[in-house]
């Protein structure tokens, strides 16, 4: 069984992994020039349940364990006057919730678990072709080909995988807009006391400004606003941003005017919540290609659950690769949309004119019930 993986995001990362230590060689092409091409984006809690899980399939968790940050769990939400409105303090140490680890390290964790060539890198798939006697030939920007039993796409958002299997559209949910302070106790220390060892949230009505300590000690800030038919090109101004957030107080955007480089906006989309597909042999997605969901903390965690647990099937039921696909994907889709629609009910709260109100009682226990975890 020639098991082609697209895509070396967590997902397509943790599959090989997984399906290495059950004996199953797999290819991974990515269309990077080597792991050290781009960025890698900010920090992600990983949940017991979901991406912990698969890292301790995976063999994983001990490496977890020495690179994460369970300080990095601490969040603190404020209103546009500096009020804070809830400040979550995990236990010291403590692993029982969702440390924080940064996209970058666990790459690299994933990777170094890998036999250097089952990464091919500069790999841009742009068709794959069914084989009559089953499979798949594949065909890269650069000419190369290559052939596979099973495909599997975790080629994220823009899947060139995905319409093999279904024509669901993306909507446009939010623009995001990234701006970055880098050693900042030293060159900011006032700033990097605000935002603190994790997460920091400034709510306001339709718009979000916030923050993320790195485990290098730079600081991403985000900036969330919602879904409009302005050019991109509007939000690379770092004056049109400030002016998004006049009135508010200078201690919170004094994060945007103390960042680095140009702001670099994006638009934020997702999938119906509802998306699945008519199995077809021989191919199967994961991650967002499968199921993309807003950003609020499940995409990561829920593309490396779909890794080990496509890995599980297919090492149970070797003989019979479309057996244990078609076993994935229904479990998968059942799994995925109570997910996918409270991670569309998460992002439309948190860019509704009422955010700070709403996120108080998310985060204010019932009683004796413990905080929700981000």
């Amino acid at each position: 069984m020639r098991v082609a993986i697209v895509g070396g995001g967590m997902g397509g990362l943790t599959l090989a992994r997984i399906l290495h230590r059950h004996g199953i060689d797999a290819t991974v092409y990515e269309r990077d020039a080597g792991r050290s091409a781009r960025a890698q984006g900010g920090s992600l809690d990983l949940h017991p349940e979901s991406g912990q899980r698969a890292l301790a399939d995976a063999g994983l968790a001990g490496g977890f364990r020495a690179a994460a940050r369970p300080e990095g769990e601490e969040h603190r939400i404020l209103d546009p006057a500096g009020r804070t409105l809830v400040h979550h303090r995990p236990s010291p140490g403590s692993f029982s919730g969702r440390p924080e680890i940064d996209r970058s390290v666990l790459r690299d964790l994933l990777l170094d678990s890998l036999p250097g060539d089952t990464v091919a890198w500069r790999r841009q798939l742009v068709a794959a072709t069914p084989r009559p006697a089953g499979g798949f030939d594949l065909a890269f920007a650069d000419g190369h080909r290559a052939g596979c039993d099973v495909l599997v796409g975790a080629d994220g958002a823009r899947s060139v995988v995905r319409p093999l299997l279904t024509d669901a559209r993306l909507s446009h949910v939010a623009t995001v807009v990234e701006l970055g302070i880098s050693d900042a106790a030293r060159r900011h220390p006032d700033i990097a006391e605000l935002v603190g060892p994790g997460n920091f949230w400034c709510v306001g009505a339709n718009r979000v400004l916030s923050a993320q300590r790195l485990g290098d000690g730079s600081i991403r800030i985000g900036v969330s606003l919602r879904a409009d038919d302005r050019p991109l090109a509007h939000y690379r101004s770092r004056r049109t941003l400030l002016e998004l957030f006049d009135g508010w107080d200078p201690r919170l955007t004094a994060l945007i005017e103390a960042s680095d480089g140009p702001p670099l906006p994006r638009r934020i989309e997702a999938m119906p919540a509802d998306a699945r597909w008519a199995h077809r042999p021989g191919v199967t997605l994961v991650g967002d290609a499968a199921h993309l969901m807003p950003p609020v903390g499940e995409g990561a965690n829920q593309a490396m659950l779909d890794a080990a647990e496509l890995a599980a099937a297919l090492a149970a039921d070797p003989a019979d690769p479309d057996r244990a696909i078609r076993a994935y994907e229904e479990a998968m889709f059942t799994r995925i949309r109570p997910i996918a629609e409270m991670s569309a009910r998460v992002q439309a709260m948190m860019l509704s004119p009422t955010a700070a109100d709403d996120l108080v009682r998310f985060f204010t226990p019932r009683r004796s019930e413990p905080a929700p975890a981000t």
